[in-house]
């Protein structure tokens, strides 16, 4: 769901982009002379036994199913023949055993941020496919000074398809950007991103009824939600232009259907939108957020700790701010974290151990206080 990095052109320039062009996915840098290739840092104290599932391309918005037994995760591989992003899922495999999986999106288009519904046999993801066949073009960078700028394509709807890539509802029908969907714990409620109504919001739907209510209305980027555990929040991230002139730029850019993701926080407030909080004020990138199972705590990835641009790493604050531990300690990106059902394991996307490539993969581990 969408991701920013505070990335300049000389930063663009050293490190380069990788071919995700969506909102769930930052662009994953990575640099040839990597001093060090490993699955597993001995700094990361919190994580345990860890296994890479994915091998080349660039694989991100990796994601539990309920039941804790299936991932889903967007992929693309220009090697593979994919060009842009598709939806895949898997088994979540035995410790040691390969990881397999499948595509379950329409090969069409592109398609970003998967869930899997709460009865497990189906899932959700937002695909451009109605628009067009094939990738839908990306920006221009130049025309605004090779900053990183993201894409709101107008032809993204969200569907629910079956495990064998069946569509078998769309979900919205507005024109204009609908994706980055998840579902609440009772599998009740859709929660996604859309611009329908001028700014870049959160919504919930009933999946049963198809009610809608508008859960954001402060102006700037809002996306990446997700519930807490116990179904009582959201947590998400967002943009708040404040100044004439970052106001005047945004909206620039929602005319033109971009954005521009240079300064996100995290943000946390009651399930119906109420009570509203930022939890951090680091300025740069703070994304990518989700619970802990205890629904208190929080994950994240930023990159706050350098003026760069990079590297990401994964980062558990409190709800009040306090308490900020970093957890991974990747030179490059390390993103999208998520916990199993039961919070024992954790799963993440990184590029760790890409050979000197520019790969992102996914990786799978235990989780230890």
């Amino acid at each position: 769901m969408k991701n920013f990095l505070l990335l300049s052109l000389v930063v663009m320039m050293i490190v380069g982009f990788s071919s995700f062009e969506t909102t769930c996915s930052l662009p994953k840098a990575g640099i040839a002379n990597q001093s060090t290739d490993t699955i597993h840092y001995p700094e990361e104290t919190h994580i345990k036994n860890v296994q890479q599932l994915t091998f080349g391309g660039d694989n991100a918005e990796a994601y539990f199913s309920f039941d804790g037994k299936w991932i889903i995760f967007q992929r693309t591989n220009t090697k593979e023949g994919l060009m842009c992003d598709q939806m895949f899922i898997g088994k979540v495999p035995k410790k040691g055993q390969p990881f397999s999986y499948k595509m379950v999106s329409t090969g069409k288009g592109r398609t970003t941020c998967g869930a899997f519904t709460k009865d497990g046999k189906h899932i959700i993801y937002a695909s451009t496919h109605l628009g067009a066949d094939t990738c839908p073009p990306v920006p221009d960078r130049k025309k605004y000074g090779n900053r990183y700028i993201w894409p709101l394509y107008d032809s993204y709807d969200i569907f629910m398809a079956d495990f064998n890539g069946n569509i078998v509802k769309q979900l919205t029908h507005s024109k204009g950007y609908d994706a980055e969907a998840t579902i609440s714990p009772d599998g009740k409620v859709m929660l996604y991103t859309s611009d329908k109504d001028g700014d870049i919001d959160l919504y919930t739907m009933n999946l049963e009824t198809g009610e809608e209510k508008r859960v954001t209305n402060a102006l700037g980027y809002d996306g990446g939600a997700w519930f807490s555990p116990d179904g009582t929040k959201i947590i998400w991230r967002a943009s708040r232009p404040k100044t004439e002139a970052e106001i005047k730029e945004y909206k620039d850019l929602l005319a033109e259907n971009l954005v521009a993701p240079t300064n996100m926080e995290v943000f946390i407030a009651n399930a119906d939108g109420s009570n509203v909080k930022q939890v951090t004020q680091f300025g740069q990138a703070n994304w990518a957020p989700a619970y802990f199972p205890d629904s208190k705590r929080i994950i994240f990835a930023s990159n706050h700790a350098s003026k760069r641009g990079f590297p990401f790493n994964l980062y558990s604050i409190n709800e009040d701010g306090s308490d900020l531990q970093k957890l991974t300690n990747e030179k490059i990106f390390d993103a999208f974290p998520m916990f199993s059902p039961n919070g024992r394991r954790i799963i993440f996307c990184s590029n760790r151990n890409n050979g000197g490539t520019r790969d992102t993969n996914i990786f799978l581990a235990d989780w230890e206080e």
